[in-house]
């Protein structure tokens, strides 16, 4: 195989892991772990349950990430943009437009391939049509095959590995380096080599004097659960190619540090979950009987948020933490 066909075949394993990420969110809501009106729009129904620890891992994810995201929403006010990398069939915001908690505007990048499903899916489901519209001020909406874009949310289909067209892209849709900038993963950066994530990082560092930038993906990489999850995406044709920055939660933030950030953080899935609300922590864990508390806390031991702050409007943003 050329390494061309390669790559592409590992292109196409990493847009599939977005319906995985998207199903399993779907059998999480349906099982009562977190309200989503929206994702059943854009995730089939599982065929089979998913493990309770799954459930668990995935509310962990949404909630802690959720956490960050609101809290850089009410430092700023919601003055502020957000770009998610990557976002897949992510829902977030029309969820945040319920909690009247939008930003200025939102954009989500991903590849092509997927920004046309998500369009087609838009275009068809009203309840989320009708959120694009309630919040747009202009004529209509532009759509085109890959972009769509309407006054307070844009969906630009690019590869984050090519900055200059991706940012050519953004701006056209109306990115303001001046406002504070919120910048979300989520399984992104591990799929790129460490010079592209690199890349990437330094970019939006560069680019935005006040910003904060949110990374989950995995952490402990190097024992024999984390080789064991690299083997197993290994199968499906989906190289980790940039596993090397999860070998430590050390490795993250000096990731982060040495890309240009001012300050970094990054704490495993396990130190998270027991920062959550502590009230909806006990209501989610009586959903379902967790047989296996080794495997959840496995699980959670080899994730993990990073984030990192630059704050040139002294808006406190060193300070948001769980």
């Amino acid at each position: 195989m050329s390494r061309g066909a390669q790559s592409d075949t590992s292109d196409e394993a990493v847009r599939s892991t977005c319906d995985d990420a998207s199903t399993c969110k779907r059998f999480a809501v349906s099982s009562g772990y977190w309200k989503d009106p929206y994702i059943q729009y854009f995730a089939r129904q599982a065929k089979e349950r998913k493990a309770p620890e799954i459930n668990r891992g995935y509310y962990a994810r949404v909630q802690g990430v959720s956490l960050l995201m609101k809290e850089f929403l009410r430092r700023t006010e919601c003055n502020c943009q957000v770009i998610s990398l990557g976002a897949g069939l992510d829902t977030s915001f029309w969820r945040l437009k319920d909690e009247n908690l939008m930003p200025k505007k939102y954009f989500e990048v991903d590849f092509p391939e997927i920004v046309a499903r998500k369009i087609h899916i838009l275009k068809s489901k009203p309840p989320l049509s009708k959120a694009l519209k309630e919040t747009h001020s202009g004529e209509s909406l532009l759509i085109n095959a890959h972009s769509l874009d309407s006054t307070r949310y844009s969906l630009v289909g690019a590869d984050l590995r090519d900055l200059k067209d991706m940012e050519d892209k953004l701006k056209k849709f109306g990115l303001d380096s001046h406002l504070p900038t919120l910048l979300v993963a989520e399984c992104v950066l591990v799929y790129m080599s460490l010079g592209q994530s690199a890349s990437l990082l330094k970019w939006a560092a560069d680019t935005f004097p006040t910003a904060m930038f949110i990374n989950y993906e995995q952490v402990n990489m190097e024992d024999r659960f984390g080789q064991i999850m690299v083997e197993n995406l290994q199968r499906r044709q989906c190289t980790l190619a940039g596993v090397d920055a999860c070998k430590s939660l050390q490795s993250q933030t000096e990731r982060l540090l040495g890309n240009g950030w001012e300050t970094a953080h990054a704490w495993d899935m396990t130190k998270v979950y027991s920062n959550l609300p502590q009230d909806d922590v006990i209501r989610i864990e009586k959903l379902e009987f967790l047989d296996e508390k080794e495997l959840l806390e496995q699980l959670l031991l080899h994730y993990c948020i990073s984030w990192a702050t630059k704050d040139l409007l002294n808006l406190g943003l060193s300070s948001i933490s769980f």
